[in-house]
């Protein structure tokens, strides 16, 4: 599994934080839903079973961008790239007397995504990168949290 190496260890000047687009690169990707979609599923497929198995009531969508909305919500500007986002409540903050009212969703962005990726691997991996990141927002983990582990 991909993981994003600690600020100031071999390989983090290639670190993809989650919420910040890389160097720019030369090439850039541009796949049809259905081609995306079939990256995101075989990126997930490369998640730890362990982790996969608190997938099966999250729901995980693909949009182009996120909205205004969501870099508003996330107090972002709005040229800040996001490859991702968990909307839901974490497993922490959950109550038997009072569940979600909506399903609990991973968003990906597809067009982040890609344009931060120079290969189909690249972006592979990037995506699993990214669900395993809001998984663990999910999880209750912050992003602070997160950082201190490697997972910016």
């Amino acid at each position: 599994m991909g993981r994003t190496p600690p600020p100031g260890s071999p390989g983090a000047d290639q670190a993809d934080p989650l919420h910040r687009n890389r160097q720019t690169v030369s090439r850039k990707l541009k796949l049809n839903a259905k081609e995306f979609d079939r990256i995101v599923k075989k990126a997930i497929r490369r998640i730890p079973r362990e982790l996969r198995l608190h997938l099966d009531n999250v729901l995980i969508s693909v949009r182009k961008r996120p909205s205004r909305e969501i870099l508003e919500e996330m107090d972002l500007p709005p040229d800040e790239p996001l490859l991702g986002v968990f909307h839901g409540v974490s497993l922490m903050e959950r109550s038997f007397a009072a569940p979600p009212l909506f399903p609990d969703t991973i968003f990906l962005f597809q067009e982040p995504l890609e344009e931060m990726c120079e290969s189909l691997e690249d972006l592979e991996e990037q995506i699993e990168i990214t669900v395993v990141h809001e998984i663990a927002h999910f999880f209750g983990i912050s992003e602070e949290r997160l950082a201190e582990l490697g997972y910016e």
